[in-house]
């Protein structure tokens, strides 16, 4: 898709969900926006409004008219630049929902010189006028497509700075530092010292923890963004499917007394306490009978690499002690995973009592669901969750970071071994960079519109 960047065209899109609603939002930006407002919104008895009196920011109830001809009743907001959600002249129509009425007044602005937005072209805008930093655009995008109470607090949070100012104290830091050493490669002749190499060492151990502390986080940061992966894994007809069954509270897998009914992975999502996990019922472990099984099988070893929790699940009649078999099978493709281990048909039991860290239920009645979950939860509590705590869920941030630890290690180890300064300098110019990366101080236009393409239109 493309967007153009440097564009001072007048843009227009429908900002709500399409489809046929109750109400629909038409937004519109640019240096022609208050022109084309004028020619086709007038007062209910079609008589022309007196614009010199009309106030920015108010709501004003009037009809959209084209040739004479009544198009809606609809209400009109104007937003006089830079005080808007663009920093341009924009306008908000607020019409009835019906997507020929939508339609019909999106190709009235056309007509009178808009053209339709891009994805994203609206915030893009937004960005270059400085409304916003790149952070805090992306975070946009994460709150339009949260699912969960926890993922929306966390784009909130990234909304509202989040980690920003840390990363810009960083860069401020590492600047002041590289800038020092610049003039010393300005003056190598005169064999002057202006950066302090003890102060530097510090600084830049410093900075190393925070952004290691900060890429740390990206693992439960972006499992909070598209939801917990947890994978049941167990042997054949231990219950996988009942247990999926019973914890989404509906019949999304097929149950059967027979071993090996489910022989690909099913998943679906689970909010509990604000956290959305994504649920995933795998084939049963054993040695394959056949080569569909045998792939069942291998997904649900993928499954497990790719889970941050993982249920064991065995039935109760099977030998209490033997769960190393399955424990080393997630230890060997996972070691980082949170393990539960589960007893299921305690309801063919006279009597059971947990024991130690494991939870006895009866899929099947819905027995002790609940604990399970709880305990679901208080896994991702032990990762390191804490409501409001800022955590690195942007794959593009994770990179960047990334990208600047690297420089940064590399510069400490140059200093170490007492380098070339100009090597010094030039690790340091890239870390810059990388940071400066994360909220758009140095930015390509090519990452730029990879961003924004992956909003929706009208915003």
């Amino acid at each position: 898709m493309y967007i153009n960047i440097q564009s001072e065209d007048t843009i227009v899109a429908v900002s709500s969900p399409l489809g046929i609603g109750g109400v629909a939002v038409i937004r519109c930006s640019g240096g022609k926006t208050f022109s084309i407002v004028r020619s086709l919104f007038f007062r209910k008895d079609k008589s022309v409004w007196n614009w010199e009196r009309i106030r920015y920011r108010y709501l004003y109830y009037g009809i959209i008219a084209d040739n004479n001809d009544v198009v809606d009743e609809v209400m009109v907001s104007l937003f006089r630049a830079p005080r808007s959600y663009t920093g341009e002249d924009m306008a908000e129509v607020y019409c009835h929902g019906s997507v020929y009425v939508q339609q019909k007044i999106l190709q009235m602005f056309i007509d009178r010189g808009a053209r339709l937005a891009e994805a994203g072209e609206f915030t893009i805008r937004a960005y270059l006028n400085g409304k916003m930093n790149l952070a805090e655009a992306e975070a946009i995008g994460d709150i339009i497509h949260s699912y969960s109470e926890a993922a929306h607090r966390l784009a909130i949070e990234q909304l509202r700075g989040g980690y920003v100012p840390m990363i810009r104290q960083l860069r401020e830091d590492i600047l002041n530092f590289a800038s020092l050493l610049e003039l010393e490669l300005d003056f190598s002749e005169e064999d002057v010292e202006f950066a302090n190499r003890e102060q530097l060492m510090e600084l830049l151990m410093r900075n190393i923890q925070k952004i290691s502390e900060l890429t740390q986080s990206f693992q439960l940061g972006n499992a909070i963004k598209s939801g917990v992966p947890v994978a049941i894994i167990g042997h054949p007809n231990a219950g996988k499917s009942t247990l999926l069954n019973a914890l989404l509270n509906e019949e999304k897998a097929i149950v059967s007394d027979i071993p090996g009914t489910t022989r690909d992975l099913i998943e679906d999502k689970l909010i509990i306490n604000g956290i959305m996990f994504r649920i995933i019922d795998t084939a049963g472990i054993r040695e394959a009978k056949d080569e569909i099984e045998k792939i069942g099988i291998e997904r649900a070893v993928l499954s497990i690499k790719q889970a941050m929790i993982v249920i064991i699940l065995r039935d109760v009649n099977e030998d209490e002690d033997e769960w190393e078999e399955l424990v080393e099978l997630v230890k060997r493709n996972n070691a980082e995973a949170c393990v539960i281990k589960v007893f299921n048909k305690i309801d063919k039991r006279e009597m059971y009592e947990n024991k130690g860290d494991i939870i006895g239920i009866s899929a099947k009645n819905k027995w002790n669901i609940e604990v399970l979950k709880n305990k679901l939860y208080e896994a991702v509590v032990s990762k390191g969750y804490k409501m409001n705590q800022p955590l690195v869920s942007n794959v593009r941030h994770y990179n960047e970071l990334k990208q600047a630890l690297y420089f940064l290690e590399r510069a400490m180890s140059g200093l170490k071994e007492r380098r070339n300064i100009e090597l010094i300098a030039e690790d340091l110019r890239f870390a810059i960079r990388h940071l400066s990366n994360i909220t758009g101080n140095i930015t390509s236009e090519d990452v730029l519109k990879n961003i924004f393409s992956k909003f929706c239109i009208g915003k």
